[in-house]
């Protein structure tokens, strides 16, 4: 059994350590106040440009457009938005699962937006190309611009042929769901249970007019395509790791809460069991002497 000191000891690391990540639950659920306000305002705009894009492409017909065809690279460069610390339970190596089962890494390139999403694909084999980690820490749309800018200019250089957002879905403060999804080159979307492969406008559908030509209106559509879904994609994960963090944090407060009870009962039968010693002790030196 443990001395009562190793045990006091044990304690008072034990509550150090709960001090701490008390104060980490708080502070990530004041963030997750923020973060999940700005993440549900934005998600409509988010899923519903993903969708109009698709369906307006749908119906436009054949189109002369780097941003519509495969390129002849290879590469598949996957946008991977993680985040720059830890302890935010499974938040990372969810999301790093599933970028290892939507995109092998043969031929990917990751564009990292986040220090521990990169460590671990770097671990797992995966190539790392530009970082732009910094920008999780508050994401803007600028930011997202920017790497919009950067990453669409190796597309059309041939650089990347096939560019795939890799970022955590916010349903609510505990649920998370890490998704992959093709930006480019745009794939044409039919409707559910229909084949995209076999998709082929109806006649009762309206074509649609571009003013001014479609290869114009489609270099200006698109770029603010991939930056939008871009930004989204960074507002959900910053509200995501907020609530995975303030869950982590919260579930260790609780282990260390039932670690010190547990502690405390042990240092107080290790007490109790020095006083009876003590008392026997004193009792048969008594007895010695009478």
């Amino acid at each position: 059994m443990a001395s009562m000191r190793d045990i006091k000891r044990r304690k008072t690391s034990i509550s150090s350590t709960q001090q701490i990540t008390k104060a980490m639950k708080l502070v990530s659920t004041v963030k997750l106040q923020q973060a999940r306000a700005h993440a549900e305002e934005t998600d409509p705009y988010f899923q519903n440009m993903y969708k109009t894009v698709s369906s307006l492409l749908s119906t436009a017909g054949e189109i002369n457009n780097p941003y519509l065809k495969k390129q002849d690279s290879p590469v598949k460069a996957v946008i991977a938005i993680s985040s720059n610390r830890g302890l935010a339970g499974g938040y990372n190596s969810n999301l790093v699962k599933e970028i290892m089962n939507a995109v092998p890494k043969e031929n990917a390139l990751i564009y990292s937006i986040g220090h521990k999403g990169s460590e671990i694909l770097t671990a797992r084999g995966y190539e790392m190309g530009p970082d732009f980690s910094d920008v999780i820490e508050s994401p803007k749309y600028e930011d997202a611009m920017d790497i919009s800018r950067s990453i669409l200019k190796d597309y059309e250089e041939g650089k990347i042929g096939e560019i795939y957002l890799a970022y955590t879905h916010f349903k609510n403060t505990v649920s998370h769901e890490p998704r992959v999804i093709k930006l480019l080159p745009v794939e044409l979307q039919a409707d559910e249970g229909q084949d995209s492969e076999e998709y082929v406008p109806t006649k009762n559908e309206v074509p649609m007019n571009f003013e001014p030509s479609p290869e114009e209106a489609l270099d200006l559509i698109i770029p603010k395509y991939v930056t939008s879904l871009l930004y989204g994609g960074l507002v959900e994960s910053v509200a995501s790791e907020n609530g995975a963090r303030m869950t982590a944090m919260d579930s260790a407060t609780s282990n260390a809460e039932e670690m010190i009870e547990d502690l405390t009962l042990k240092y107080n039968r290790a007490r109790q069991g020095n006083i009876t010693q003590e008392l026997t002790e004193i009792i048969a030196g008594a007895s010695a002497l009478s």
